[in-house]
């Protein structure tokens, strides 16, 4: 039943996907809707698609994206839609492959289906609650790594403090930083600012289901449909180095935490 659901999601993530990718690379409207928070109208079309789509699936489904205006109306729901139109607009509006349509069905505030699609990657991520997470039919498994020295992060820098550890590409979108960790291709992705649920839910299930340990900042379970619909920065590791990551940075995440 749930991989059946699964399947469905997916179809429609890949239509999304399809529509972004016919616009990428194009000429389009684009703006700010705050300082530093670009979004575009392709943004907004795939937004649309994916509102009538998922909401025609499960129509009893509350809705949250991060391009429609929120609604208490969704704390009332069990089950929610978390949605992404696009994850990594920077770098959709740039040109960039690191961009991704993110969709997740949560059920009393657990991810239960999580799918990425990143058609100009070639890459189809999914995972079901206690089944596992896919990227492109293939099984994923975290890394095995239990040194945090060495580790390697997706970002375009390391502070000095954290020089002992490895870059490596990064996309913008989040959520396919998260899912190199899944994948194995990282081993720690870390924010430490309160930042959005449509912007890690699906992603956080599939690390998860790939052996991953992902938290908050600060150590804590993270929890979807919450009043705030936020989460306080996330930590997302192979397991034998969440406890050492989290140590390194609990000091900072405190510091950062106040509002």
């Amino acid at each position: 039943m749930a991989d059946a659901l699964a399947d469905r999601i997916a179809d429609i993530a890949a239509e999304a996907g399809a529509l972004a990718m016919a616009r990428w690379q194009t000429d389009f409207a684009r703006w700010e809707k705050s300082p530093g928070n670009p979004v575009s109208d392709i943004d907004l079309e795939v937004n649309a698609l994916l509102h009538a789509r998922l909401s025609a699936l499960d129509p009893e489904a509350g809705w949250l994206s991060e391009e429609t205006a929120d609604s208490a109306a969704r704390l009332s729901c069990s089950r929610l839609w978390v949605v992404d139109p696009i994850d990594g607009t920077r770098d959709y509006l740039r040109g960039r492959p690191g961009w991704s349509v993110s969709v997740a069905l949560i059920e009393d505030g657990a991810a239960m289906i999580g799918v990425l699609d990143a058609p100009a990657r070639g890459e189809i991520w999914r995972a079901v609650r206690g089944g596992g997470a896919w990227r492109n039919g293939v099984a994923l498994q975290a890394s095995d790594r239990t040194d945090l020295v060495g580790a390697r992060v997706p970002t375009d820098a390391l502070p000095k403090a954290d020089r002992d550890l490895v870059v490596v590409d990064k996309p913008n979108s989040i959520a396919l930083r998260i899912a190199m960790v899944a994948a194995g291709e990282a081993d720690l992705v870390a924010t430490a600012r309160w930042g959005n649920e449509w912007d890690i839910a699906a992603a956080a299930l599939i690390a998860t289901e790939a052996g991953a340990i992902i938290t908050d900042a600060l150590g804590g379970a993270l929890a979807f449909n919450t009043q705030a619909a936020e989460a306080f920065g996330i930590l997302a590791t192979a397991p034998g180095i969440h406890a050492a990551a989290s140590a390194r940075l609990r000091e900072r995440a405190l510091a950062a935490s106040v509002r």
